[in-house]
């Protein structure tokens, strides 16, 4: 007789009772369905947690790459800024560079100093920095650089350098520029001998110590045979002639608006303290007094006390004088 397993029991409304037995391999086939179930159920459970929690990664990842792309186009936008204002601070050392003489060998010191800084800060962790660039910062760079460079095409330094100077650092002596261009007639702008520039204004080898030892010269060396007469550039008045430490016999001749010439190295003079000179007078004599290697003219234009370029006024000759030629040597 097979094996039987009551499952149910049952009564009737008329109080009958009902026996349902179920054979034992339905009871098998059930209970073997009922785990089954259950572990795919579990199982599927199981899936859509991990599911869950993996989109949940993916719309972290998304939103961190969101954020990193907007802060990558920031550093890019902040780094051009930064390239523009290089370039323009660039531009500007130019131009200053070139109104006050500095060599290539100084800037190029200046370079490598800047070159190792940077070196050594580029092993530090990338940080963002442009935080401190401001559009005021960057504008007002640009403006710098904007007003030296037309300064450098017009010749005068007359467009808001009192504003300029500070953040320069260059102790007023751009803004006397300005002076330069109010002189009118008594403007030094012709060459008070002619020949050729030994030695330019600015930063230099001391040519009688030499050995790498450097000093800023404050005029331009002009060659010339001794006994060679020198002229007044512009109307003054003669406020020194006589002997100088280092200069030899020197004049000086002051031209109004804060504009003074100097004459070194001569070998005699044609004027005397106080006296009035004209554009074009002899004031005295290419010579080799002083500390000099040789005969030549030191000569040096001064505004408010501060040493200048003055070889963009060197633009016309004594041939020119009598308006015959248009200026521009």
């Amino acid at each position: 007789m097979r094996k039987r397993y009551l499952v149910y029991v049952t009564r009737s409304e008329d109080g009958k009772v009902d026996r349902v037995s179920i054979p034992m391999r339905f009871v098998y086939v059930f209970m073997a369905a009922a785990i089954t179930g259950m572990f795919t159920i579990a199982g599927m459970a199981g899936s859509y947690s991990r599911m869950l929690i993996k989109a949940e990664s993916v719309n972290k990842l998304r939103d961190q790459l969101a954020l990193t792309r907007k802060d990558y186009a920031h550093l890019e936008k902040a780094e051009h800024e930064k390239d523009v204002q290089a370039a323009s601070l660039g531009s500007l050392a130019t131009e200053v560079s070139a109104l006050y003489g500095l060599t290539a060998g100084k800037l190029t010191h200046i370079h490598d100093k800047t070159k190792s800084a940077a070196a050594a800060a580029a092993k530090a962790p990338l940080k963002d920095t442009s935080a401190g660039l401001t559009d005021a910062g960057y504008h007002e760079s640009l403006e710098t650089f904007q007003a030296l460079q037309q300064t450098a095409l017009e010749g005068s330094l007359s467009h808001g350098l009192d504003d300029l100077t500070p953040s320069l650092g260059i102790a007023g002596a751009l803004g006397d520029f300005a002076d330069m261009d109010a002189a009118g007639p008594n403007m030094p702008d012709m060459w008070p001998v002619m020949g050729p520039i030994n030695s330019g204004f600015g930063q230099r080898e001391d040519p009688v110590l030499g050995v790498g030892v450097g000093e800023f010269h404050k005029g331009v060396d002009i060659g010339a045979l001794n006994g060679t007469p020198v002229h007044a550039p512009a109307n003054g008045r003669v406020i020194k002639a006589g002997q100088s430490n280092g200069y030899g016999n020197e004049i000086e001749i002051d031209h109004g608006n804060g504009i003074v010439t100097v004459y070194g190295h001569l070998s005699g003079f044609n004027v005397v303290d106080g006296e009035t000179v004209a554009k074009g007078q002899v004031i005295g004599f290419v010579g080799h007094t002083g500390k000099v290697t040789g005969p030549h003219l030191h000569y040096e234009v001064q505004v408010r006390g501060s040493a200048v370029n003055p070889h963009k006024y060197l633009t016309t000759t004594m041939a020119q004088l009598g308006g015959a030629s248009p200026k521009g040597f």
